[in-house]
């Protein structure tokens, strides 16, 4: 699938977790692809994509606790 082809929504959702992906490498001084890695086997990608509706709504700080959170489940 293009960009071009996905609804408004979906891509308000890659933009949403590209942002936290990019906010929790900056943070933790790692690179993209490590990250990229990281929510791939933990299911952060899912978790994100997901739960946008609520998620997209809160602070940064607030969807990094809720990241770091769930990966240390």
């Amino acid at each position: 699938m293009y960009f071009c082809d996905m609804s408004k929504r979906d891509a308000d959702i890659l933009f949403f977790v590209a942002f936290c992906l990019e906010s929790y490498k900056n943070k933790h001084g790692m690179t993209g692809e490590d990250v990229s890695a990281l929510f791939d086997r933990n299911g952060i990608k899912k978790y994100l994509s997901d739960n946008y509706d609520i998620l997209h709504t809160q602070s940064m700080p607030w969807i990094l606790e809720e990241i770091e959170e769930k990966l240390s489940l």
